[in-house]
């Protein structure tokens, strides 16, 4: 495994130290690419030291080698900033490529992790806010800062990530494999949204974390991945196809138009039930009460559960009580061949959460339960198990 870490001109410099020392303890090469402006606060001398490579500052250092910046993207498995000024933030988010750091972003296509450092009103300066925005839809890892004693002597937010976060969110981006390589994978998430009138509509909390978590996962283990979305507030993970949608009906199509392509679905997405009779204008007060004609929607697993011809199928059930008696039954009833059950009545797991526990039932196979972690590290659980018996893992 081999991460790039880049080091931009903050006082949160000296920190790199500990993110290469974290790299190299969990057996990854590290190559350091420094700023003109990161060697005043910490020397490259210090970094190659720790990293046992010559520190990258400038393609002109070696006028007999190849292009670094293109030599090195080409080699590595992410690449994390740390820190992250808001300079280099506004070039990355820009397409500004002034120098080594800047250049090699843009020839980068390995996953992308970011650490931003800085003081708090240059945090919250709508520019700063809108570059992050602006990487994250491109689908950069931003790893954001902590609050707390600042250099200027001030308290607030702004100071760079813990060290230990910065190397597991660089790890996480750099651990793919080629176990499901050749694989096609789908994966529903999020709530869809019911139209009760132009403006209004019937949802659900469903964050869509999970599905989310699922998807990357999988991409990061070699699979080609396809997540049907409905409206949720994440970025799009790495290197997978979103498709999005609003409605369960434009789900249902969309899940049945790529069907033909996909050899796994795991339908995590939670997907309404019933949909009201929608208006075709905006409902007005009447000064009494509204009542709703409900109409029970597609039932979009079932329907592939049907019709499965191979494909390796996952369900999901979010519940408030017999969790697993449900769940077993839902397994049965639709044709699937596991189904992934939590409970949803606890506050501190499953919707809105960054975290959840599951239960993983299967046929032929004894209940795998998951205890509570964050999603990310359910979603590697779920797929272990799943594709243990396909062998793949």
């Amino acid at each position: 495994m081999r991460i790039a870490l880049g080091v931009s001109g903050g006082i949160a410099a000296y920190k790199a130290c500990e993110v290469v020392r974290g790299l190299f303890k969990a057996g990854a090469e590290v190559q350091v690419v420094m700023t003109r402006n990161a060697e005043r606060f910490i020397t490259p001398l210090t970094l190659q030291t720790l990293s046992g490579r010559r520190v990258l500052t400038d393609d002109w250092d070696d006028p007999d080698a190849v292009v670094q910046h293109i030599e090195l993207s080409r080699e590595i498995d992410a690449f994390v900033v740390a820190p992250a000024t808001a300079n280099v933030l506004a070039k990355f988010a820009r397409g500004v490529a002034d120098d080594f750091l800047s250049t090699f972003y843009i020839s980068v296509t390995a996953p992308v992790v970011v650490a931003p450092a800085m003081n708090t009103r240059m945090l919250v300066h709508p520019s700063t806010r809108e570059n992050l925005a602006a990487l994250e839809r491109r689908g950069v890892k931003i790893v954001p800062p902590g609050s707390g004693w600042l250099a200027e002597r001030e308290t607030g937010a702004g100071r760079l990530a813990e060290p230990d976060a910065i190397v597991e969110a660089a790890l996480a981006a750099a651990r793919r494999s080629s176990a499901l390589e050749g694989r096609t994978v789908m994966v529903t998430a999020g709530p869809t949204r019911e139209a009760i009138d132009p403006v209004r509509f019937v949802s659900n909390r469903s964050s869509g974390k999970m599905g989310y978590a699922l998807a990357e996962a999988a991409q990061r283990r070699g699979a080609r991945v396809i997540l049907i979305s409905g409206p949720v507030d994440l970025p799009p993970p790495f290197g997978v196809d979103v498709v999005r949608v609003e409605s369960a009906v434009k789900m249902q199509q969309a899940v049945e138009r790529h069907r033909p392509e996909v050899d796994t679905v795991f339908m995590a997405a939670a997907v309404g039930d019933y949909a009201p009779v929608a208006a075709s204008s905006k409902l007005k007060k009447t000064g009494g009460p509204l009542e709703l004609r409900l109409e029970e929607g597609p039932d979009i697993l079932a329907g592939l559960g049907a019709h499965k011809d191979g494909l390796l199928l996952v369900g999901f059930a979010a519940e408030t009580d017999d969790v697993l008696a449900y769940g077993q039954s839902k397994l049965e009833r639709k044709n699937l061949d596991y189904i992934v059950v939590n409970d949803v009545s606890r506050s501190d797991i499953g919707f809105d959460a960054d975290d959840n526990a599951v239960t993983i039932l299967g046929r032929g196979r004894e209940p795998l339960t998951v205890p509570k972690a964050q999603k990310s590290r359910i979603a590697d659980a779920i797929l272990d198990h799943v594709f243990a018996s396909a062998g793949d893992a």
